[in-house]
């Protein structure tokens, strides 16, 4: 019987942390879990965490829905939008960002940053950081990949500045290859 259904509801304790631990282009951070200034609120997501916090504001926050881009990092090896990830889910993950793709010990720019700059692949550059890092976590994978695949793996980034035509190009070149067939 419809009418006769019952729903139960019983009150979690929610035993809240009393930290999270992230590590972020290698350095390990331990961060402060609660609503006080330097401290991570629950609400807080990943993207804010990383400018505010942190002070890494090479991720930039467009949109704030997750529709851009603009704010993607690498976590464990996979793309995330930083702008729609609470930072209380990282606990415990390997979180890449833009400022970690340089070298540390010789101040080198990566390849694929180079290759960018190389072929004049950004305008105002506002976008840049999460193109270049969603084509990362693709050559990460496929180091060669087709032309195909790199469209498909930048899909999700927006741009209104520039001709797509030079990161296509500029994410070739960084994979060694600079075939124009794909």
């Amino acid at each position: 019987m419809e009418g006769d259904s019952k729903v139960t509801i019983r009150r979690v304790k929610d035993s809240q942390k009393g930290s999270i631990s992230l590590t972020v282009n290698g350095w390990l951070y331990e961060l402060a879990v609660g609503d006080k200034p330097g401290e991570v609120a629950p609400s807080h997501t990943l993207a804010h965490t990383l400018r505010e916090t942190l002070r890494l504001t090479g991720t930039k926050i467009s949109c704030d829905h997750g529709a851009c881009g603009a704010c993607t990092v690498i976590m464990d090896g996979e793309t995330v939008l930083s702008c729609i990830t609470l930072t209380m889910d990282c606990d415990g993950k390997s979180i890449t960002t833009i400022e970690g793709l340089e070298d540390l010990e010789t101040g080198q720019l990566h390849p694929l940053q180079q290759a960018f700059i190389d072929n004049t692949a950004f305008q105002c550059g506002f976008c840049t950081p999460g193109i270049i890092m969603s084509a990362k976590a693709l050559l990460d994978e496929d180091p060669s990949p087709t032309e195909e695949a790199i469209k498909q793996a930048l899909s999700g980034n927006y741009c209104r500045c520039i001709s797509h035509y030079e990161v296509i190009k500029a994410v070739k070149e960084a994979s060694g290859r600079s075939d124009t067939n794909g």
